[in-house]
């Protein structure tokens, strides 16, 4: 029999290391807490599943030691992850550098997963909650309920907090500080913001393209350009998630963050300010609300005008240059202050998790406790959205199950 390797998480970080645990000899135990494997999966990509992304670079992760994830995927790179899922049988294709399984369903992708662990022998206990860990002797001791299970190296993939109704409670937390490890404090990332200001209830439904910059304390932390969504409560959409993780963080260190949005991003700003000139001149006979028709959603139109002092039937020719100025400030630099992000029930990932100064990025392996490795997000590594998060799921998944 080959080293007993016990793992607790059945996700897709979790799933994977067995599987390369098992595939290197070892006797494999996955724990999981939940009666399914792999649930969290299913909605990646909108349930298409967003295996990985072509177009990989060490700055669309984020993490709190530098060079750290380069560490882990160079060891298994997005072409490491196209062969591993070919080894399960998957076809793929690529959708602009995002590749989804051929199948565009996530459930394909899981059963494949969950094929591979039954052909291998991998032995899954499901309602396994784990309530203790303990080491003696070279031992990990395990404890759930009544069982104890026993093994020479142990794997914990528990999760974040992230999208709880999946399974991501963020026990594994509990487990890696009880053997000795510091959290960084997991906050929602990938999620959406909330927004102070009272007019988002006009707003409701609204998408526009955009380039949206998150400032803290006045200084841009972050940006992203694509289709930003108005909500009710604020903004969402992918540039906000791409960004959202640096609000969580501002905001628990009680810093100010405002998001400044352009909704003419195709064009520089010197381009779109000659562009509304010629406008103005003319539509100086049009209405003030004919002259946004057409150029922006007629709900964002009709905010941006009270905002800048405008009548929606004044006329044009009537706008003073301070007015003008005014109304194409709001149009290329709104300005909204975020109060909060929202919940982890939310958020997709989470940023913070084990301190991976604390991680030997070669194996994974705890530099406190020989044998205990650790994989997918309950590290303090999170990805950009695009399957990123996914290919840091398989890629740390694979170093860790590959533990000697």
């Amino acid at each position: 029999m080959g080293k007993r390797v016990l793992i607790v998480g059945a996700g897709a970080s979790g799933m994977t290391a067995a599987i390369f645990a098992a595939r290197e000899g070892a006797s494999v135990t996955l724990l999981e807490h939940r009666d399914r494997a792999g649930k969290k999966i299913l909605s990646t990509g909108n349930g298409r599943c967003n295996l990985t992304n072509l177009n990989q670079t060490e700055e669309d992760y984020r993490c709190g030691r530098a060079g750290f994830v380069k560490e882990v995927l160079g060891q298994f790179s997005v072409q490491d992850t196209l062969a591993f899922f070919r080894s399960l049988g998957i076809v793929t294709k690529n959708r602009n550098g995002y590749v989804y399984p051929n199948s565009d369903q996530a459930a394909s992708v899981l059963e494949a997963l969950l094929a591979e662990l039954e052909r291998l022998s991998v032995k899954v206990q499901y309602q396994c909650a784990i309530s203790r860990i303990e080491k003696e002797k070279g031992l990990f001791f395990v404890t759930s309920g009544k069982d104890v299970f026993k093994g020479e190296a142990l794997i914990l993939a528990a999760g974040s907090k992230a999208a709880p109704v999946t399974g991501s409670d963020g026990s594994g937390y509990e487990l890696a500080a009880s053997l000795g490890h510091r959290i960084i404090t997991p906050l929602p990332a990938l999620v959406q913001l909330r927004c102070r200001e009272k007019h988002y209830k006009r707003l409701a439904g609204v998408r526009s393209d955009g380039e949206l910059k998150l400032y803290v304390n006045g200084t841009c932390a972050a940006s992203d350009v694509g289709e930003i969504q108005l909500t009710d409560y604020g903004i969402s959409g992918i540039p906000t998630f791409q960004v959202s993780r640096y609000a969580s963080v501002a905001l628990h260190r009680r810093q100010k963050v405002t998001a400044v949005i352009n909704f003419l991003p195709a064009v520089s700003r010197d381009e779109a300010w000659d562009m509304m000139t010629e406008r103005f001149k003319l539509m100086e006979e049009r209405s003030c609300r004919q002259f946004m028709n057409g150029l922006l959603n007629s709900k964002l139109s009709g905010v941006l005008l009270e905002l800048s002092g405008v009548s929606e039937k004044q006329p044009v020719k009537s706008l003073s240059a301070g007015q003008k100025k005014r109304l194409f400030e709001m149009i290329t630099a709104y300005e909204t202050e975020i109060t909060a992000a929202n919940s982890f029930e939310h958020a997709q990932v989470c940023c913070g998790g084990v301190d991976v100064k604390q991680v030997a990025g070669r194996t994974l392996e705890s530099k406190l406790v020989k044998g205990l490795y650790f994989c997918g997000e309950i590290l303090d590594v999170d990805g950009k959205c695009g399957g990123f998060n996914l290919q840091w799921a398989w890629g740390s998944g694979a170093v860790a199950g590959r533990c000697k």
